[in-house]
């Protein structure tokens, strides 16, 4: 069975304009995330789904593949599908989705990712979740925050700080989710063609799309954090911690 992981990389980001070509640490953002990428054991190839060629012409300068896709599409998720469609692939692929906002995740990530994919053939799509320990990241919406139901599904993802803990000392506990999906393939092109409703439209999450429409999403409590670009002043403590992993 193939795994290949997607990075969707759009330049016109809202908060962050040509955010793929920032330099971090010299390199650009999107050259950071393709090669933490290539470095997990069990995928077997890396593209990078654009709607620029500035963004293609710096993944192939450093000879990675990049595939062109619409300007139009809703998500990362549609763009990925579309780039997805356009290679000859067989039905027991899966497809890994690894949001182009995230240049030092650990390959374990990955790992964790995909096994309910590998164990149990029921699940369509995954995603992870790790304890949140800096308060600020709670009610910060760049940061979206998700809770689960006994079983690790997802019961809802938001920018607000959920669940509401009415009583102070009962014990608040918080989960952030992290930019990274796993689908079956099947599911994948399934995904695009739902509609998007209230919930994805007003949080401008694509994840809510699924379970608006019924489709369960497997959670995965990972131990690893993954620091994401979501603004300019994002890049400095992303440096910081690039700093801290170098030899």
């Amino acid at each position: 069975m193939k795994i290949l992981a997607f990075i969707p990389a759009r330049y016109g980001s809202t908060r962050f304009p040509g955010k793929p070509l920032a330099l971090i640490a010299g390199r650009p953002l999107v050259q950071r995330v393709y090669e933490c990428a290539l470095s997990c054991p069990e995928i077997s190839d890396v593209f990078v789904a654009t709607d620029d060629e500035r963004i293609s012409e710096c993944v192939q300068s450093i000879g990675g593949k990049a595939i062109m896709t619409s300007k139009n599409h809703r998500s990362g998720t549609d763009r990925i599908a579309e780039a997805a469609k356009s290679l000859p692939l067989e039905q027991e692929t899966l497809i890994i989705n690894i949001q182009g906002d995230q240049p030092a995740f650990k390959p374990a990530l990955i790992s964790d990712l995909i096994k309910p994919l590998l164990e149990d053939s029921r699940v369509v799509m995954t995603t992870l979740k790790f304890r949140i320990k800096d308060l600020r990241e709670v009610e910060n919406p760049n940061y979206v925050k998700v809770v689960t139901d006994r079983q690790g599904f997802a019961l809802f993802f938001s920018r607000s700080p959920i669940p509401f803990f009415r009583d102070a000392d009962s014990g608040t506990v918080h989960f952030k989710h992290l930019g990274f999906y796993g689908y079956r393939l099947n599911f994948l092109n399934e995904f695009t063609n739902l509609p998007v409703g209230r919930l994805e439209s007003a949080e401008k999450l694509e994840q809510l799309r699924a379970l608006e429409n019924g489709f369960k999403i497997r959670v995965v409590e990972t131990q690893l954090d993954s620091v994401e670009v979501d603004t300019p002043e994002d890049i400095v403590r992303v440096e910081e911690i690039l700093g801290r992993q170098a030899p």
